[in-house]
């Protein structure tokens, strides 16, 4: 194939460079007291709203890959649609599929698991993020594998919950373990051994990401492997007296615990025993894996390295090869936006911090890690602090910006990509006042990148990958009012929105207009804009650009 790509027929490109400003999170809500997008002062947002070209952009369900129109948006799926300007089957679609024609029960990863306990006699081991919400793992799944361990014999299985309260209601753990001690009771009732082993909430036990806090992945380690937490009889006392001892804790921030018996932990990690995270999407996955497979591992003291199986849900990065084993293969993401560009020599800086440094790179790559070719691309990455984000809601924008601005002012990148991540993050916490903080101060920012693009005579485009802090209340289906608490109080929301995302080309000087109607055009269109925008056409193959030509 051919990278070379043709001018574009009816635009020459702006002359400076064109950025693409992701402000994760920040959705398109009802503007309501639930909607900390539109309680917050937003002087520059506002004024792209009535100024510059303006669109609404579909960031969830079928348009961003996902199962079906009831599924969110993510950051995974939102920046792999961004980076490669189409639209493939995701990870949720694609593990559905593979357990619903057998494949996976097929695959010779799932083979040499099962053989491996029957033959050891150890349990096979579940680690993963216990919900419905379709962002890093889906309970169904979880269903599906424990039933196929009792069809094929295997006598014993434990399970290791991480509690997620952040895709899904804030305190909805205990819906998600009953179904699942529901489902085991019967199996036991069958003579099989399967139980709840450990637990925790997934931003305290083992979900880290991009390597921000090792500590995370350590307290998981010593409670999955180990059984070494505070101990309980059950999943349920665990989270119920969690619940007394501080009422404010929400599922995604308790504490590790282990299940007992009276002959202690019941399901620590021995020789001869196989272990399976069943989390598809990679980026909280990969650290867990490492720590269970490399060989010359410094984050932490493993202790004694028990001699399991590992396997992922799916290959969480298909440059490093993590995990070495897996159930079902990822996307086979091609021809990115990014690849384009360093074939085209079209230097490109991504920049944001650590929460998500790897969306701007690894899934804005197509699931690809490390540079594309280091000698027409700068990554920067902004480290991110470790203290709650409701108490810093700012995070890093500010010196996001810092170096934003100075590396766009050295004149060296034609095309440029920041994410603010305040919008996910700490609409992820619940808490509505420090969200609506948040985005004010990521609208300062965009006052910021306004300016230094009129004087480089460049474009802006500010657009997001899903909603969240644009909908902080749990809302009824049918009324469309927060639901409320004993108290009366509105109860908040802390998962991703079904909301639209907003799409603004601020570029001082150019004839441009849009192509599509609102609601008309997804994050997949973004690639070929940006092309556009740079003078260049796109692969026949990318979803059109969102202008005219």
């Amino acid at each position: 194939m051919s990278w070379k790509l043709r001018p574009h027929p009816g635009f020459a490109g702006v002359p400076g460079p064109v950025l693409v400003c992701i402000l994760d999170g920040v959705g398109i809500g009802a503007h309501d007291e639930s909607d900390a997008v539109w309680l917050a002062r937003t002087p520059n947002l506002d004024w792209l709203a009535g100024n510059a070209l303006s669109t609404s952009l579909c960031a969830h369900g079928r348009a961003v890959g996902m199962p079906s129109d009831a599924d969110m948006g993510n950051s995974e799926v939102g920046h792999n649609a961004l980076g490669c300007g189409r639209i493939f089957e995701q990870g949720a679609t694609l593990v559905a599929a593979a357990i619903a024609d057998g494949r996976l029960f097929q695959g010779e990863t799932w083979q040499a698991l099962t053989a491996r306990v029957r033959e050891s006699g150890e349990p096979m081991h579940f680690v993963g993020l216990l919900s419905d919400g379709n962002v890093h793992s889906h309970i169904d799944h979880l269903f599906a594998l424990i039933r196929r361990c009792d069809e094929e014999e295997v006598g014993a299985v434990r399970i290791h919950v991480l509690l997620d309260g952040r895709d899904v209601p804030e305190k909805s753990a205990l819906g998600y373990v009953d179904a699942l001690e529901e489902l085991l009771e019967t199996l036991r009732r069958r003579g099989r051994d399967y139980r709840v082993a450990s637990g925790g909430g997934r931003m305290q036990v083992t979900m880290d990401r991009y390597e921000a806090d090792w500590r995370i992945v350590e307290r998981g380690w010593k409670t999955h492997v180990h059984g070494d937490a505070k101990p309980f009889r059950s999943a349920r006392e665990a989270i119920e007296t969690f619940y007394r001892e501080d009422p404010r804790r929400t599922d995604q921030n308790l504490p590790a615990f282990v299940v007992t018996d009276d002959a202690g932990p019941v399901g620590p990690m021995r020789d001869g025993a196989s272990v399976v995270l069943f989390n598809f999407r990679g980026d909280r996955a990969m650290e867990l894996a490492r720590a269970f497979e490399e060989d010359d591992f410094a984050a932490f003291d493993r202790g004694t390295r028990p001699d399991v199986a590992f396997a992922g849900m799916m290959e969480y990065d298909g440059d490093l090869h993590v995990p070495k084993r897996y159930l079902v293969s990822p996307p086979a993401i091609d021809r990115t936006l990014g690849e384009y560009l360093v074939h085209n020599d079209v230097r490109q800086l991504a920049i944001s911090e650590t929460q998500k440094f790897g969306h701007v790179t690894y899934f804005w790559n197509g699931n690809r890690s490390g540079y594309i070719d280091e000698s027409r691309e700068l990554y920067v990455e902004i480290p991110s602090e470790t203290l709650p984000f409701e108490e810093r809601p700012w995070m890093k924008a500010a010196e996001i910006t810092d170096r934003l601005v100075a590396e766009l002012a050295g004149g060296g990148f034609r095309h440029a990509r920041v994410n603010y991540a305040n919008g996910d993050m700490v609409g992820h916490t619940g808490d509505r006042e420090a969200s609506i903080v948040a985005v004010e101060a990521v609208d300062l920012q965009i006052g910021r990148l306004m300016r230094a693009l009129t004087t480089q005579r460049g474009a802006l485009i500010v657009t997001a990958d899903h909603g969240n802090a644009d909908e902080m209340f749990e809302l009824d289906s049918k009324s469309g009012e927060p639901k409320r608490d004993e108290a009366g109080r509105p109860m908040p929301k802390t998962s991703h929105s079904l909301n639209a995302v907003p799409f603004y080309l601020y570029a001082p000087g150019a004839d441009l207009r849009l192509r599509p109607a609102d609601g008309e055009g997804g994050l997949a269109n973004l690639a070929a804009t940006v092309l556009q925008l740079l003078g260049l056409d796109s692969p026949e193959d990318y979803a059109e650009s969102l202008l005219r030509s």
